[in-house]
Order: C-alpha cells, then sequence, then structure tokens
C-alpha cells in the first residue's frame, strides 16, 4: 500500500459522518492496488497504529472541517506533522483530530509521511444520524477529488499537487 484514504467522523453527529460517507462510496470505487480505504469513524488510535506502522507514502483524511466556508465545500488542506505534541491530548482512544492523530504518530516514533486533509465545511453537527443536503451533495465531490489525487501520487512538489488539484476544474 502506497496510499491509505482514511474516512473518519462520527455518524450520530450529523454532517460529522460525511468521512465515514466517503469512504463507503469509494469502497466501491476503481482504485489502484496501491490504495486502501478504510472507515475509521472515531478510532482515532486505531488510525494512528495504522500509519505509524504501515507508513503510507501518502494518506489521505477525509472528514468534516469547520474553515468558515459555506456549507458543503470541499478543500484540500496538506497537513504538516505538529512539530511538539501535547501528551494531554493525546489520551482520548476516540478522538479524530488530526493533528491529534498526527502527534500520536510521531510520539509513537514513526513518520506518517505526506498528509492531505480532503475536508467539507458541516451545516449541521448537532446529535442525529444523516447529512444535511449540502453536505450530501459534496460528498460526490470528495469521491471525484480522493480519487483524482489517488491517481496522480506521488507529487514531487507541491506545485505538482496544485496542478494535479487545478487539473480537477475546482
Amino acid at each position: 500500500m502506497t496510499v491509505l484514504v482514511a474516512g473518519v467522523g462520527n455518524i450520530f453527529l450529523g454532517d460529522d459522518g460525511f468521512g465515514v460517507e466517503v469512504a463507503r462510496r469509494l469502497s466501491t470505487a476503481p482504485l489502484p492496488d496501491s490504495v486502501r480505504v478504510v472507515d475509521y469513524g472515531v478510532r482515532g488510535m486505531h488510525l494512528a497504529y495504522d500509519l505509524a506502522g504501515a507508513a503510507p507514502e501518502l494518506t489521505i483524511i477525509v472528514d468534516a472541517t469547520a474553515r468558515g466556508d459555506p456549507p458543503g465545500t470541499v478543500h484540500v488542506v496538506d497537513l504538516a506533522l505538529p512539530s511538539t505534541p501535547d501528551d494531554s491530548t493525546l489520551l482520548d482512544a476516540h478522538g479524530m483530530q488530526p493533528d491529534v492523530v498526527l502527534a500520536l504518530v510521531r510520539l509513537l516514533g514513526a513518520d506518517p509521511g505526506r498528509v492531505l486533509l480532503v475536508g467539507c465545511e458541516p451545516a449541521d453537527l448537532a446529535e442525529g444520524m444523516g447529512l444535511s443536503p449540502p453536505v450530501a451533495r459534496a460528498v460526490d465531490t470528495a469521491v471525484r477529488v480522493v480519487v483524482h489525487l489517488a491517481a496522480h501520487h506521488p507529487f514531487a512538489s507541491d506545485e505538482e499537487l496544485t496542478c494535479a488539484l487545478a487539473s480537477l476544474g475546482k
């Protein structure tokens, strides 16, 4: 495996289930054998151990991520490994904040490689199952972005990543 796609989120908190739904859709998408798609849900510790043990070249985390954009906006963020892990945030085995997971990987003495976040601006994170209409519409876009990123990996430079994203017509 050279690419790990990690769908994360809590399906019982509305749009927080975005990453889980994208992983479900990707499970039937034609992907190269070098790509592994996993629904991690809220199992942050499991994701950290998989990253530490498997050392994929590229990890794509798919999650609902509030950045102040209109609900349903899909974005790609290149995540840098935190320089100093805060041990107090590493104790929640169900925590899925990407920075906490990456800090735990570092604490385990591993390097997760390049990590991209394919995020979607949520509309509703209240208790309840099901995605809001704008986030549900964004699932297909996120699937297309993840497939495109996996197919164009490896990126020798940030410019190549930018070009790959630009070719999506975003």
